[in-house]
């Protein structure tokens, strides 16, 4: 069966999963008026446009394999403790990634700290892509964001992770980290996340994958970007 399947065209592939509450006509309205108008204002204002998203990371994650004698698994030593870091990042179309660590409850006061750092290095305005996550839409956000010339912020429709590349960022790190994390306590692994955005950093073709993939990302114009970092 699995033959003729593939002499089809088709693929063995996990599913993807998509919200019951998701809103489709929200998401064809991004994708066909909302965003193509940020990218248009962006580069008329000569702006930064961002895509940004929160991750959690936690030290008795378990993901990921190895290669190992048949009836013989792998062992992967680490600390019996449990503790986590969250960082927050934002990366663009061009491969530029921006991020900051920290180890308190994502709330609106951090995301008024990141924010506040993301505007330092710009003389212009930021267009910052987000979720609506009760911190992004805080009146206290709003208030940090809502600077003629520094940072707008924008929303994406309800449910709809698919459409925010900094998704994939997210992922990356609950991949990379925990087979080889040695983290005995909450710095060490704060310092570990901090040393895989530095990589990803230098990595401008990966930043710029995470835009590809199964994400809607429409054309994009040459603006040009900077980084900030823990």
């Amino acid at each position: 069966m699995g033959t003729y399947l593939r002499r089809w065209g088709l693929s063995f592939q996990r599913p993807d999963k998509r919200a019951v509450e998701r809103d489709p006509e929200a998401v064809r309205v991004w994708q066909e008026e909302t965003w193509p108008a940020i990218r248009a204002k962006a580069k008329a204002e000569g702006g930064e446009v961002l895509f940004a998203d929160q991750v959690g990371i936690r030290s008795d994650q378990v993901t990921g394999r190895t290669w190992g004698a048949k009836g013989c698994t792998s062992i992967v030593r680490r600390s019996g403790n449990r503790f986590s870091v969250n960082a927050m990042s934002a990366i663009s179309l061009k491969g530029r990634m921006h991020f900051m660590v920290f180890t308190e409850t994502f709330e609106a006061d951090v995301m008024c700290r990141f924010l506040n750092r993301l505007a330092g290095p710009f003389d212009r305005k930021v267009h910052l892509v987000v979720d609506g996550h009760s911190a992004h839409r805080s009146r206290k956000v709003r208030a940090t964001a809502d600077h003629p010339g520094r940072i707008e912020l924008r929303f994406l429709p309800s449910y709809s992770p698919e459409l925010n590349p900094d998704e994939l960022v997210n992922a990356d790190p609950k991949r990379s980290l925990p087979m080889h994390s040695r983290a005995r306590d909450q710095a060490q692994l704060a310092a570990e996340t901090r040393r895989f955005f530095h990589r990803r950093q230098g990595q401008p073709h990966i930043v710029r994958g995470y835009c590809g993939g199964r994400h809607y990302i429409l054309e994009w114009n040459s603006l040009s970007f900077g980084s900030i970092a823990a």
